[in-house]
């Protein structure tokens, strides 16, 4: 894979590449600071704003499909890392939300996460905004017995999902009929994409499990957009352009296949997408989408209603393409789906140009990120009785425990899962530490609620999102059950963590047994509970992220990454191993 590239900064390359978005569209604009591209108003009419947005490295997506007619916001992650929940929050409460917001995300558990907490905190802060939001899921490179309770990957035919939500917003329909119809279209489309290699992600070493490469004759089938590997690598003739086509063909349109057959049945009219995941020239990717188009013709009896080839949603520069079919199914209402996707849009990711009049525009194409919503999070007293200082020298403790055990998490994500893992949790670590340097508490609630800002402002991802929601809700305990006679004893931190446990498992259904860091957490509040002891809790936490060793993943990307072979018995789950390394720092301290 090539591993040269002309900026090596991600956080550089991300911020500069947002920007140009500004520079060839003048309807749009850009919060630099948390990353946000929004289309300008041009309207006094208010109409639902559609919102997307995901990890960087996948362009145009996001950024590119805002502007009229398509996404009023979109929000940008790292580099195939979820944006936060504050930063999803940001472009919620900065877009028109008088008549409704759709938020639309593809279904990685990062990213669903963190949108999740966004969506709640918004109509937390306003009970009157109604929000919504609506997985995309497309991918049948993953089959169902893979797949677990995580469901299809969303990839390249989530731009068809946002285009027509995107023109009915437009046309002045109500959020329930969006919502409706583009959970109508996700479940009446199919994709699956194919590439001759993995790709290397700027300012990442080189050597990481994820950049391991396919060999000279082999090929990718069903290679996620995030560099994840598919089903199966295919080789010699089966690598062959027609050879790959067919076998592509059948898994998207063969009704009888168990695995993958998520089409009941075949509308009269389909659509077709065939996306370029970034590196191939025009001249191949021509010849590609004739195989495509013929072999739909002459095995399926396909003729596309509509056809769109080209850039839509890549994996950096992946040699590769995808492809998408969409039933035109009726939406009940006055207008179809073709008529959706025929009219008109003004974003630059869309095949059509921009209108000349909005060359015009004049006004400034920042918008400063201080005029994003302000925190909820505010430094709130509370009657609650707590020996602080031991406290704040037990978490310390904990958390350099977990800054120790970074090396050792990133090895075993970077075999199980995408590198990640250790470093966003020594961020989070690092970030608390400086918190309780730089702003010292007597006040248990506030040390909560600062602890709970600080991790959703250092930690993103997926496990960024799993401890904004526990420790979010742990601080609202806290709140609830403070009082004069409040003490927090074992029973009090028991009953809180039971509680903010409760509130984390409306946010994902991992339980016990499927390989999460719940595998750590739930052993030590439970047995903390029973025993009222913090070292037989922490043992408990250690010992059940040990456990993980022998699961099966059932959620998370380790569902889709790699052989269970070559980890099983051998591999913890990284996140309940750094989160058992918390806990057993914490034991230590108390001794």
């Amino acid at each position: 894979m090539p591993a040269k590239h002309f900026v090596n900064d991600p956080t550089h390359l991300v911020a500069s590449s947002l920007r140009s978005l500004s520079i060839t569209n003048p309807a749009v604009a850009i919060d630099t600071e948390n990353k946000i591209v929004y289309a300008r108003r041009r309207s006094s009419q208010s109409k639902v704003s559609i919102i997307s947005g995901g990890g960087s490295g996948h362009e145009p997506a996001f950024g590119g499909f805002v502007g009229a007619g398509l996404l009023a916001a979109s929000v940008a992650g790292t580099i195939f890392a979820s944006p936060s929940s504050k930063q999803v929050l940001a472009a919620i409460e900065g877009v028109d939300c008088s008549q409704g917001v759709l938020v639309t995300v593809m279904n990685y558990t990062g990213d669903v996460l963190n949108f999740g907490v966004a969506v709640e905190k918004a109509k937390a802060r306003n009970p009157k905004m109604r929000v919504e939001m609506l997985v995309v899921g497309d991918d049948v490179g993953v089959p169902r017995s893979r797949a677990g309770k995580v469901g299809r990957r969303g990839i390249a035919g989530t731009v068809l999902v946002h285009k027509i939500t995107g023109a009915l917003a437009a046309a002045g329909f109500g959020l329930d009929e969006i919502n409706r119809v583009g959970s109508l279209v996700s479940r009446n489309m199919v994709s699956i994409g194919v590439s001759l290699d993995r790709v290397h992600v700027p300012g990442r070493a080189l050597g990481d499990a994820s950049d391991r490469t396919l060999g000279a004759e082999e090929v990718e089938l069903g290679m996620g957009i995030h560099n994840e590997p598919g089903s199966g690598r295919r080789s010699g003739r089966e690598a062959e352009l027609p050879a790959l086509v067919d076998e592509m063909l059948r898994q998207l349109l063969d009704a009888d296949d168990k695995e993958r057959g998520f089409l009941e049945t075949r509308a009269d009219k389909m659509v077709l997408l065939v996306n370029n995941l970034g590196a191939l020239s025009a001249l191949e990717f021509g010849a590609i989408v004739t195989e495509v188009a013929d072999q739909l013709r002459k095995t399926y009896t396909i003729v596309p209603a509509r056809v769109y080839a080209g850039t839509y949603m890549t994996s950096l520069g992946g040699p590769g393409f995808s492809v998408s079919l969409l039933n035109v199914v009726d939406t009940s209402l006055d207008t179809d789906i073709l008529q959706l996707l025929d009219a008109p849009s003004e974003a630059v990711g869309w095949a059509t140009a921009v209108k000349g009049e909005t060359w015009d525009t004049e006004e400034n194409a920042e918008v400063n990120g201080s005029s994003a919503p302000p925190q909820l999070e505010g430094a709130e007293s509370s009657n609650v009785s707590c020996d602080i200082e031991a406290t704040i020298r037990r978490l310390r403790a904990g958390l350099n425990a977990v800054i120790a055990a970074e090396p050792e998490v990133t090895r075993y994500d970077s075999i199980v899962g995408d590198g990640d893992c250790g470093t966003t949790l020594r961020r989070g670590a690092e970030g608390i530490l400086k918190l309780l340097s730089t702003s010292p508490t007597d006040d248990v609630v506030t040390l909560l609620s600062m602890i709970a800002s600080k991790v959703e402002t250092t930690m993103d991802g997926t496990s960024g999102a799993l401890y904004a929601i526990f420790m979010n809700a742990l601080t609202q305990d806290f709140k609830l059950r403070s009082g004069p006679a409040a003490i927090a004893d074992v029973e009090f931190w028991s009953l809180t963590l039971r509680n903010a446990s409760a509130a984390l498992a409306k946010y994902t259904p991992a339980k016990v047994g499927d390989r999460t860091l719940i595998d750590a957490l739930e052993p030590f509040v439970k047995t903390l509970s029973s025993t009222g002891r913090l070292q037989d809790a922490a043992s408990a936490a250690v010992a059940g992220a040990a456990k993980t060793r022998e699961m099966r993943a059932s959620l998370g990307r380790a569902v889709y990454v790699g052989e269970e072979s070559e980890w099983r018995g051998k591999i913890p789950d990284p996140g309940a191993w750094g989160l058992g390394k918390f806990f057993e720092g914490l034991a230590l301290s108390a001794e």
